[in-house]
């Protein structure tokens, strides 16, 4: 990678923990630590919560997958709106009203103590295995794009993360995650463009390949219980995005930090429909791999398949500078994701555990 591509991505990154030290305050209490004073506005919230949503597994395995087969992953995306719709009208005022930053608070008022200790346990277990599985596959492409250390990197962006997170609090996390939205928001659209444009006859020849390939289709329509039907992804994604929005104190938490229950609602809503478009870009740019490697089938190496295509495609066909963009953008989504886990955790061990017991 060139001295300029370093430099930009250089500079988006360390821009962003920058950013997120700004929020340092010491007159702080531990609410406004939690729950960021409940005063962000409710775009930003909703910023954070698509940020949450993407990471930079998503960055590289939507584009793997339209790359190897078709649009069938996509529908996922489509059951998010359900979710977001339950989350804006029973879940946010629920949580609002509850009157504790812990989503898992009203387990031990229905159920007992035995019942809150264990769902928090077990959501720290998963965002350990979360945050260390995120760390890895953001360090992977980071080696294989810079040539850096694996273990370097994974060491020097917990460092950072767990440095921002800890001086500015949910509202540094918040706004950092809002504005590497942005960035991996832009970064793919660009990727997308000159991906289409590069093609020997514009786009529309990419679209008439795609289209003679099947490389749209979003699965089959039929009953079969056993296969990835349109229908079978619907109905999972509809589920598991229920679960996202319903009991992952990294989606609750968020909730509590909007001015309002208006804003609130505004925030569930904003970050799940704006996933759309952008996993609909992810998938494009998989598409749009497809067809640019099989008009020119001499660029692509044999060996090189699946998600391994679209950094191959950073790396050697993007001009000087846009590469660099895209690496950071990359970075953005895992370090968002990574910043969302250690706040949320953090929440927990202080409202579950600390303030019960010491």
């Amino acid at each position: 990678m060139s001295i300029i591509d370093t430099i930009v991505f250089l500079i988006f990154t360390g821009g962003v923990v920058l950013l997120g030290c700004s929020f340092f305050s010491k007159k702080r209490t531990s609410d406004e630590f939690t729950s960021a004073g409940r005063s962000l506005p409710g775009w930003v919230v909703g910023m954070s919560i698509f940020a949450t949503y993407v990471s930079s597994i998503s960055y590289l395995a939507y584009p793997g997958k339209a790359y190897m087969a078709d649009w069938n992953a996509f529908v996922f995306s489509l059951s998010i709106p359900i979710a977001s719709y339950f989350a804006a009208r029973y879940f946010v005022p629920f949580y609002r009203n509850l009157g504790s930053v812990s989503a898992y608070s009203f387990l031990e008022k229905r159920f007992g103590t035995w019942a809150r200790f264990y769902a928090s346990i077990c959501y720290l277990l998963t965002q350990i295995a979360r945050m260390g599985s995120i760390l890895y596959l953001l360090a992977l492409p980071m080696n294989a794009l810079l040539g850096w250390d694996i273990k370097a990197i994974i060491i020097v962006t917990s460092v950072a993360i767990i440095f921002y997170s800890m001086l500015g609090g949910l509202k540094a996390v918040i706004w950092t995650e809002a504005i590497q939205g942005f960035i991996l928001i832009g970064g793919a659209l660009i990727c997308m463009l000159v991906l289409m444009f590069n093609m020997p006859e514009g786009p529309k020849q990419m679209f008439d390949m795609a289209v003679a390939d099947n490389k749209f289709s979003l699965g089959s329509f039929g009953t079969s219980l056993s296969d990835s039907t349109f229908w079978v992804c619907l109905v999972y994604g509809i589920f598991i995005n229920l679960q996202n929005y319903g009991i992952d104190q990294n989606y609750v938490q968020r909730y509590l930090t909007a001015k309002d229950e208006k804003q609130a609602k505004f925030s569930a809503l904003f970050g799940g429909y704006l996933f759309i478009p952008v996993s609909m870009i992810f998938f494009m740019i998989g598409t749009a791999l497809y067809t640019y490697y099989k008009a020119y089938p001499d660029l692509l190496p044999m060996g090189v398949t699946g998600d391994s295509v679209f950094p191959y495609f950073i790396v050697q066909e993007l001009p000087v500078g846009l590469t660099g963009l895209l690496i950071a953008s990359i970075f953005a989504a895992g370090m968002s994701t990574v910043a969302t886990s250690i706040t949320s955790s953090a929440t927990i061990i202080l409202t579950d555990y600390y303030k019960r017991f010491i």
